[in-house]
């Protein structure tokens, strides 16, 4: 089940990283949970999604997203899809209003597209562009969430980009400093629904879903009790319970659409990979932080598609990260990267 997205990959290989990642996130997510949350009242409001979306364009065109090889449009539930590599869609979510449904959900849909639009058109008809192209789900998911959180979400992003937000929303923002936006979209506190989760938690949500897959192919949890594993493994994990099963067992398309086992551990692997990724670009271009303190991605967006998007599924995971990297996937650069930001933004000490 787990070669369907990601080659090679085993659930010994899984349980491994997962473990050694929860060693170290839960002192971390209950270091910051103990503090008082900061105040992010003001993005509850809504704001106009016509807006967002317009704003939403002008960042991803930014990161590298052609519009002229895409398109954009509203739906249920967000997602990115390739029809080839001069046609790829990305959507939002359709009638929202919150900055993570919409504008920060459409940085994480262009990160797929962007990886999508970076496919030499030469592999379009071979077997190595096979699903859209991507070498593996995990490799996939690591560009949505370098794009939409180690850039998107970063303090050097919005220096540039914030005073045009607040010129697109008058009124709305206008007395909300950069530092209290900041902290705001990197707010972190348990919840429920996994696609609205902080960064730090986030992983938490996958490995509660790894955990009762394995049990269901093993035979050690009947599907019928699924719904009942899920509510006590929320509580284990999150200290939260959700009240009917809309927000909770049924809250993701993936078991229905694709099917139970082998896809959901790719996003925490995506999460690893993203900083592998994000920290291979940044030591053969020094210059890549402060250009996108400037609103600038040109340097990092060529290292990725010259890296990663040009080859498509020409390697296989563990060839392509030791390629890219110089050794194998390694959760130690995706820890430095949340302890170093949520350490500051916490003020934490020695987690």
């Amino acid at each position: 089940m787990l070669d369907l997205s990601d080659q090679g990959l085993t659930a010994a290989n899984v349980q491994t990283l997962f473990a050694d990642l929860r060693t170290a996130l839960v002192p971390l997510v209950q270091a910051i949970t103990v503090q008082p949350p900061p105040d992010d009242a003001f993005l509850q409001q809504p704001f106009d999604t016509g807006k967002q979306i317009a704003f939403a364009r002008q960042l991803t065109q930014a990161f590298g997203f052609d519009y002229d090889a895409g398109y954009m449009a509203p739906t249920p539930h967000p997602f990115a899809i390739p029809v080839g590599p001069s046609d790829v869609r990305i959507a939002y979510r359709q009638g929202a209003t919150k900055f993570d449904d919409v504008l920060f959900a459409t940085l994480h849909e262009a990160g797929h597209g962007i990886y999508m639009q970076g496919i030499r058109p030469n592999l379009e008809v071979t077997r190595i562009e096979y699903w859209g192209g991507w070498l593996s789900t995990g490799v996939n998911e690591s560009q949505a969430r370098l794009w939409e959180n180690l850039v998107g979400r970063s303090h050097g992003f919005w220096q540039h980009f914030y005073p045009r937000l607040q010129a697109t929303f008058p009124g709305q923002l206008d007395d909300i400093p950069l530092d209290q936006f900041y902290r705001a979209v990197n707010k972190v506190t348990p919840s429920l629904i996994r696609v609205r989760a902080d960064e730090v938690t986030y992983n938490l949500h996958i490995m509660i879903r790894f955990e009762l897959e394995m049990a269901l192919v093993e035979g050690r949890l009947a599907l019928r009790d699924l719904p009942d594993a899920w509510r006590d493994a929320y509580q284990r994990y999150l200290g939260i319970t959700p009240t009917d099963d809309k927000d909770g067992v049924l809250q993701d398309v993936h078991w229905y659409a694709i099917g139970i086992g082998g896809y959901f551990q790719s996003y925490t692997l995506g999460n690893i990979l993203s900083a592998q990724f994000y920290d291979a670009a940044v030591a053969a271009h020094p210059e890549i932080s402060a250009e996108i303190q400037h609103g600038q991605c040109t340097t990092l967006h060529r290292f990725l598609r010259e890296h990663i998007y040009q080859h498509g599924s020409k390697y296989v995971l563990d060839e392509f990260t030791q390629r890219i990297c110089g050794g194998p996937i390694d959760i130690q650069p995706y820890l430095r990267y949340l302890r170093t930001k949520y350490g500051a933004l916490y003020h934490l000490d020695n987690v």
